[in-house]
């Protein structure tokens, strides 16, 4: 049988709020993220509109095991914090509302589709269905990596946003790089953005 086609979220389709409703626009979006190591252990994560207007920022760790980075709005209140979870082959985390760790904040988890790949593929499992182990259909995938400078976040077939890495190689081994995202109408962009960072926690190494 053939493959289903590929088709992108458009206006008049159903709200994917994920982390708020009010990260959710009746119109594509594009962002704006600019990362930037502040010193051997940590970096910063900010993410702009088209205007130049500052929407979200991450701090956390950059390097290291059990990792954790926070989201913030631009009055630095806590939107949600990622949690990288133990050592293992497929690389875990876990992302909670607020500042919590409890069960019943929890907003996603996230997971390496492979344990050894070229080209970067997670699955992401909400609270329903966040029995990781036992559950063998996610609610969203994603897929790409620096080998194509390019990274895209799928519900079922549906394209719902994609990114492009913008960097020159002096910058990036530097740790100064931008990304490029176009989030389609109707998408949690704060979701989006938070599946992009732990996605390039996975393929740092410079």
């Amino acid at each position: 049988m053939p493959k289903n086609k590929k088709t992108e979220w458009q206006v008049g389709d159903p709200t994917i709020s994920v982390v708020s409703d009010q990260f959710c626009n009746p119109y594509p979006m594009d962002l704006m993220v600019k990362r930037k190591v502040q010193n051997f252990s940590k970096d910063h994560y900010q993410v702009f509109d088209p205007s130049g207007n500052l929407l979200l920022q991450i701090d956390g760790q950059a390097w290291g095991f059990n990792r954790k980075r926070i989201m913030r709005d631009p009055a630095g209140f806590t939107i949600l914090t990622m949690r990288q979870k133990g050592i293992a082959l497929k690389n875990k985390w876990e992302v909670h509302g607020g500042e919590s760790k409890e069960r019943e904040d929890l907003l996603f988890t996230v997971q390496q589709s492979q344990a050894v790949s070229l080209k970067t593929s997670v699955d992401v499992f909400l609270p329903e269905n966040n029995n990781v182990k036992k559950s063998t259909t996610c609610d969203f995938h994603a897929s790409g990596g620096y080998s194509n400078i390019s990274f895209k976040v799928f519900k079922s077939d549906a394209l719902i946003a994609g990114v492009t890495h913008k960097f020159t190689w002096g910058s990036f081994c530097k740790g100064k790089y931008n990304f490029r995202v176009r989030v389609n109408p109707e998408v949690d962009y704060a979701f989006i953005i938070a599946l992009l960072v732990m996605v390039d926690d996975n393929e740092n190494w410079c």
